[in-house]
């Protein structure tokens, strides 16, 4: 038995979500689906991240187990030739029999996109969140500060989470302006259901004036979702980065 290791890139948008669910199209249904087909072997991978629906990724971590013979560098080629267009292997290779994605240190680095302009560019409308309010990136910056380190995270978290604890710790949180994009880029060591967008929600309520940038503080120190700005739409959200520590 052998296990193998794919780096996952996708377009979210058509999609429930990572994880399979019976009737619905997901990300790791249709992996699970393609490795069947080409193994003649019952696979079901194990994934690093169970991004929500119509969320992106660009390098998603899965694993599955194998005896096929077929070279680790060999499945990226053979399994792009029978997925769907919006999702791509770029790496595969074998990994230690016992390696566990979910069970291994990491750092995933998240972007939350925001198209801001008068009008919307629908060549952009996948991949970002638009709006025509204006949003002063200096105090969306302002705001990030204070949610850097390591915090209980209550306010940001959605219901309907299984997590043990709500402390989760944040390493660098950038927001940025490009033009009309707005890029809020964050890194940490894991985060709970539906934080990022939750965080992107609340500070593009201090970038259009509606709470102060001090006020994050207080939300992230009340521990009470109510208190936290409305979860940002799912189409701006992609995972950019993760890392094995």
């Amino acid at each position: 038995m052998r296990r193998i290791q794919l780096t996952v890139a996708y377009d979210g948008t058509d999609y429930h979500g990572w994880q399979f669910q019976p009737g619905q199209p997901t990300i790791e249904g249709e992996l699970n689906r393609c490795l069947s087909s080409l193994l003649g072997e019952e696979i079901r991978v194990i994934g690093a991240s169970r991004t929500d629906t119509g969320v992106h990724g660009l390098c998603n971590i899965a694993v599955f187990d194998t005896d096929s013979r077929i070279p680790g560098e060999k499945f990226s080629y053979a399994l792009n030739g029978r997925l769907p267009r919006d999702i791509r292997i770029q790496d595969s290779r074998e990994v230690d029999i016992d390696f566990h994605p979910r069970r291994t240190a990491c750092r995933k680095t998240y972007e939350y996109r925001i198209s801001n302009q008068e009008f919307a560019n629908p060549l952009e409308s996948r991949y970002s969140y638009f709006t025509y309010l204006p949003l002063d990136v200096e105090k969306m910056q302002k705001g990030a500060r204070h949610l850097v380190g390591e915090h209980d995270f209550a306010s940001f978290c959605a219901a309907g989470s299984t997590a043990e604890t709500t402390i989760r710790r944040i390493d660098d949180l950038e927001v940025s302006r490009e033009g009309n994009l707005i890029r809020i880029r964050i890194t940490g060591n894991g985060f709970l259901y539906n934080m990022v967008r939750i965080i992107a929600g609340t500070l593009m309520e201090a970038g259009r004036g509606k709470i102060s940038p001090d006020k994050v503080k207080e939300i992230l120190q009340a521990k009470d979702r109510s208190k936290a700005g409305p979860t940002a739409a799912a189409c701006g959200l992609i995972l950019v980065k993760y890392e094995f520590t």
